[in-house]
């Protein structure tokens, strides 16, 4: 499985797992600690906290996706994402900066502006043009899996075998961005996108084998429904239940884990490290 990517003609070791921390410049996503908004004055210090407690990339977005939010402006997207980025550059240029979007549009002016990634929930679906410019710019992609469309992703989840579909269905997309001569490419089995609870841990349970895609694996269990509705509690409260899983997701081979909790997932990573040469794959 391939575990180095280029950004920049500088290529980044996902030998070992790394944390992507979610900054959310929204005002209705699912986890209200996840919202972070740039007219807040102390903005700079939520951003260098998740920096001081391990982040290594800082994935933003602009547009909700979560189960009925409300839909966002091409242009209200843009005036969300824009600014941070110059403000993360300007201020904490060490870190790389992941745009999560699946519009084109805003892929091609958040790279413009400095984004090192693109984070497209939609795999090149919601879009015709979004792998056109990757292609153009030759940034890192991280390809999820999702079915539908923007208001209807949420309720495809019928499948037969649903492992041996979500690679299929992967493989389908990854070889068009390979045809266009993308080759840094991160993929996402997409946990709580077309997918029930039970099929989100039947997938978790079987990650590993999405190493036949020979691509690295971006874990984002982070406080999903399918940890508090199981065990009945709240976003709020699923720190434990993330933590949990994410080892897991270490463990069936994920060299990203996307949370909301840096320091947390710092410490799983630090304790997996410790225990991966006495595992067996």
């Amino acid at each position: 499985m391939a575990k180095y990517i280029n950004i920049r003609g500088n290529l980044f070791d996902l030998s070992t797992p790394v944390v992507m921390s979610i900054i959310n410049i929204t005002p209705d996503s699912f986890y209200k600690n996840s919202r972070y908004s740039i007219d807040n004055q102390d903005f700079k210090t939520l951003i260098s906290r998740q920096i001081s407690e391990g982040a290594k990339i800082l994935d933003l977005g602009g547009y909700s996706t979560r189960p009925n939010a409300e839909a966002v402006s091409l242009q209200e997207e843009l005036n969300r994402v824009l600014p941070v980025i110059d403000f993360i550059k300007n201020n904490f240029p060490e870190v790389l900066i992941s745009v999560d979007t699946f519009r084109s549009k805003v892929a091609h002016e958040a790279i413009l502006a400095g984004a090192d990634l693109i984070n497209d929930i939609s795999g090149g679906l919601f879009d015709d043009e979004m792998f056109e410019v990757i292609a153009q710019f030759k940034v890192p992609y991280i390809l999820m899996h999702n079915r539908g469309k923007v208001e209807t992703m949420h309720e495809k989840s019928n499948y037969n075998s649903i492992v041996n579909e979500v690679i299929v269905e992967i493989e389908t997309q990854l070889q068009k961005l390979r045809s266009l001569g993308i080759h840094d490419v991160i993929i996402d089995p997409g946990f709580g996108f077309s997918k029930n609870i039970d099929q989100n841990f039947e997938l978790l349970s079987q990650l590993d084998q999405l190493k036949t895609l020979n691509c690295p694996i971006l874990s984002g269990i982070s406080r999903k429904s399918m940890i508090w509705k199981t065990l009945n509690i709240s976003a709020e409260n699923a720190i434990n239940g993330t933590t949990a899983l994410n080892m897991i997701s270490l463990m069936k081979g994920a060299s990203i884990l996307r949370v909301h909790d840096a320091k947390e997932a710092t410490e799983c990573i630090e304790l997996f490290n410790k225990m991966s040469p006495y595992l067996e794959y």
